[in-house]
């Protein structure tokens, strides 16, 4: 079932010293297709559904993380539904401290195989052989089905092995990107291991290739990921304005190379 979708909305902030709104930019905007422009914080309105599978991901990421506590010390308890982005964001961010690359990576993964049944990796590549229906139509489900992951997308026309096929999905402006902030979980979070989960546990191909300048992103469906060695990625530095954890003065996030 697709996911509903969510409401976006983003729009000029008052002016600390008088109080009021730009007069350029005095309206509101919202949109289930739109998010702000680079440099502009997108506002989504999630709905019960939306906060429920940030909820599933989240509980099942403490498990590495560990339960965050109260002031007091007592452990911090809270239902599917109290869960919100910015939570789950936080919970994906512990997860990442004190952890190698390839330990996030693999929480990651076992991770996303916790929310399946079992068998359903073997079931899959029955169902989806690596073929170019399967990778077209796998791009379809992503649009609906990550939305409340990465915000608007589209699917787009992509050349994979010589051949064009509507495989691609384009994110326009990264909903997790653009919370964190963070290179380091944009890439061991959710690129590395999703590229990973799809085409080793799926048997179906995916290449992501995030865009760090306006923070969008594109998923090829049936192009085989390069090593990270070879992935341009892997030169990428922090985001020094925009990360708490970040490394300003190196040349590339530490957290790639570690």
């Amino acid at each position: 079932m697709a996911l509903m979708p969510v409401e976006l909305c983003f729009a000029a902030r008052a002016s600390p010293a008088t109080g009021t709104l730009p007069r350029r930019r005095a309206t509101v905007r919202c949109a289930a297709t739109a998010p702000a422009p680079m440099g502009e914080k997108t506002e989504y309105r999630d709905g019960p559904l939306e906060r429920a599978f940030m909820g599933l991901f989240a509980r099942k990421m403490e498990k590495y993380a560990g339960r965050k506590k109260k002031p007091g010390g007592e452990v911090e308890k809270k239902a599917v539904w109290d869960w919100d982005y910015e939570s789950f964001v936080d919970v994906s961010r512990r997860v990442m401290v004190g952890r190698s690359r390839a330990q996030q990576q693999e929480a990651v993964r076992e991770v996303l195989l916790s929310m399946l049944p079992p068998g359903a990796p073997e079931q899959f590549k029955k169902l989806f052989p690596p073929t170019r229906w399967a990778c077209e139509f796998n791009a379809a489900l992503t649009v609906p089905f990550f939305h409340w992951l990465v915000g608007p997308s589209e699917v787009v026309e992509v050349e994979v092995d010589g051949v064009k096929q509507r495989s691609g999905v384009l994110i326009k402006k990264c909903r997790y990107l653009e919370n964190s902030g963070c290179v380091g979980m944009c890439v061991n979070m959710c690129k590395i291991p999703t590229q990973s989960f799809f085409t080793d546990e799926f048997g179906l191909p995916l290449t992501m290739n995030p865009n760090f300048e306006d923070m969008s992103c594109e998923m090829i469906y049936g192009q085989v990921p390069p090593p990270l060695e070879e992935d341009p990625v892997s030169k990428q530095p922090c985001y020094p304005s925009l990360c708490s954890i970040s490394t300003p003065a190196a040349a590339i996030c530490p957290k790639i190379q570690n």
